[in-house]
């Protein structure tokens, strides 16, 4: 059982070390899809806190669940919003603008 516990962290901090190199290396012009792709698996765990937190096997998996649904909707929330924020930055305006020599 102890070596089960010392290759499944292993692996988490492999894969880890692995999605900090990944993300630090991506140019900001891909930030913004970068951002909808981590919405979208955000809102997975969302799915997943959810079904934790409506199991009803015990109080202290409920509570974990509940504080798993409130972090995984902030992230979801302020994701969007962020992603929303940057999409109108590369707007155009509409109204022409003059020339000027």
């Amino acid at each position: 059982m102890s070596g089960t516990i010392i290759i499944e962290l292993y692996v988490f901090v492999l894969a880890g070390f692995i999605g900090f190199l990944v993300i630090t290396r991506v140019p900001p012009l891909l930030h913004t899809p970068l951002m909808s792709a981590t919405n979208a698996i955000s809102a997975i765990s969302l799915v997943g806190s959810l079904v934790a937190a409506g199991s009803d096997r015990n109080s202290v998996s409920t509570i974990l669940g509940v504080i798993a649904v409130t972090a995984a909707t902030i992230n979801v929330v302020g994701g969007f919003l962020i992603t929303d924020r940057m999409l109108r930055m590369f707007k155009r305006d509409d109204a022409p603008r003059e020339k000027k020599p």
